[in-house]
């Protein structure tokens, strides 16, 4: 009845029905049957066969034609099945999104990548392979190496693999790395394959699509302890990572995780450090309550962590399938 009388209120008698659904009398100014006839025999001639309604319509107007504007060309085409793509080139495909991977424990997504480490040598470096947890940030995987080969790339998936013990797991991480020959190479690809991992790569001529691979390199390479000048040898380059690997895993407070290390969350130890956090400032807040306008810090755990979100719909669906999964178990 409300929908009725504000029908009848906004002079709905008078305007007629203005739902997009409803159903119109054709226009006075729209085409006749002829006009929309002579269009189609003109937009099959053999000399537009190739070319689109925008370069029919001017050409038209050269010869002192004119039929129909493009999106009325457009339009009767769409109308008859004929607006499909004209001429020998392929039609323009829309880029496919970042594919998205959602890790929730350690050991289900990890992602690598090689960086140049330099030698004192201009011109000559030293590469650093190394593999990163995306749930917990911790380097489960590294080496350096004086050349750039697949079989190191290969070696390193392989004693990662053992020492993170996946095969006791029942669903294989992924490993996401870019589109770098080296690891997509033929042996690289056939360890993972042995291995039961699912290889990623990132879209191609997409610079951010491992963005935490990238970031991790950034952090090395911007440490006090980075030389300079580059490293003197193949050992000197090694002992700067092991020292990296052990300063990032153990000592480094992450800003991503809530600023515990990265071996705390690894570990599962977070939980007991930030409830211990939360209890700490809930305390410092019944001391001195005038000095908090409202809530303490967030010391809430990071549940899930994205890489290439394509939309928050993806993660919060994910986030509802593993808490069924939880209530099943």
């Amino acid at each position: 009845m409300r929908t009725l009388q504000r029908w009848k209120a906004q002079e709905g008698l008078v305007k007629g029905d203005g739902r997009p659904s409803a159903v119109r009398p054709a226009p006075g100014h729209a085409l006749s049957p002829a006009e929309r006839t002579e269009l189609l025999r003109v937009a099959n001639e053999p000399r537009f066969a190739d070319v689109p309604p925008a370069r029919i319509v001017p050409m038209l107007a050269d010869e002192g034609i004119y039929l129909a504007s493009e999106s009325t060309f457009s339009r009767v085409l769409r109308e008859q099945g004929q607006s499909s793509h004209r001429g020998r080139a392929k039609a323009p495909r829309a880029s496919r999104p970042p594919t998205t991977h959602i890790a929730t424990a350690p050991r289900q997504v990890w992602c690598w990548d090689m960086t140049y480490l330099p030698a004192h040598v201009i011109g000559c470096w030293f590469h650093l392979y190394l593999i990163l947890d995306l749930y917990s940030r911790k380097i489960v995987g590294w080496e350096v190496h004086d050349t750039d080969d697949a079989d190191h790339a290969a070696h390193l998936v392989r004693r990662t693999a053992l020492s993170e013990q996946i095969v006791t797991l029942a669903d294989k991480p992924v490993l996401h790395g870019d589109n770098g020959s080296t690891l997509k190479a033929t042996t690289v690809l056939a360890m993972l394959n042995w291995l039961g991992i699912d290889p990623s790569y990132s879209r191609p001529r997409v610079s951010d699509d491992n963005a935490y691979a990238e970031s991790l390199f950034r952090t090395a390479k911007y440490r006090p302890e980075f030389p300079a000048d580059g490293f003197e040898n193949l050992d000197a380059a090694r002992a700067w990572g092991a020292d990296f690997v052990h300063w990032y895993n153990v000592d480094h407070r992450h800003s991503g995780i809530r600023y515990v290390s990265p071996e705390q969350r690894h570990t599962g130890a977070e939980q007991a450090i930030l409830a211990a956090r939360h209890a700490l400032y809930l305390e410092a807040r019944q001391r001195h309550p005038a000095r908090w306008a409202r809530h303490t810090r967030n010391w809430t755990p990071i549940d899930a962590v994205t890489l290439n979100p394509e939309r928050d719909s993806v993660v919060a669906d994910h986030q509802r399938w593993a808490n069924n999964q939880t209530k099943a178990a």
